[in-house]
């Protein structure tokens, strides 16, 4: 099944904005949060087909959102795409850890993150 419906979740307006615009220009449906108690709520509401996930946010950081929605019987199928700031291999591999299944480092690539999208559609 394609993905459409993507949430992204950033407490960075601009950084929301960028991802958003570079999205529904490639034709998806794009819902936003600016923090992981926000996502969980707008996912529980209405289940997307992937999340774009930042690490560094107030409350639950991205690494806590991940584990909670890739541990949930009602989300674990939802791939998570770690978008962060946080370029360490360590990170990187604490975020796989948690359930993601890819991870940018920002400034995200216009081209590679729709490619990571299309391998997992």
């Amino acid at each position: 099944m394609a993905i459409q419906k993507i949430l992204v979740v950033d407490d960075s307006p601009t950084e929301r904005y960028f991802l958003s615009d570079v999205l529904t220009k490639n034709g998806f449906t794009v819902s936003t949060a600016e923090n992981g108690e926000d996502a969980l709520a707008k996912i529980k509401a209405d289940k997307p087909q992937l999340i774009l996930m930042d690490i560094v946010m107030p409350g639950q950081n991205g690494f806590q959102v991940t584990r909670a929605i890739t541990r949930d019987p009602a989300t674990q199928d939802v791939p998570v795409i770690i978008c962060t700031s946080k370029g360490q291999e360590t990170d990187r591999i604490w975020g796989l850890r948690q359930g993601a299944r890819d991870y940018i480092v920002k400034p995200v690539d216009p081209q590679e993150l729709l490619a990571k999208i299309a391998s997992l559609g």
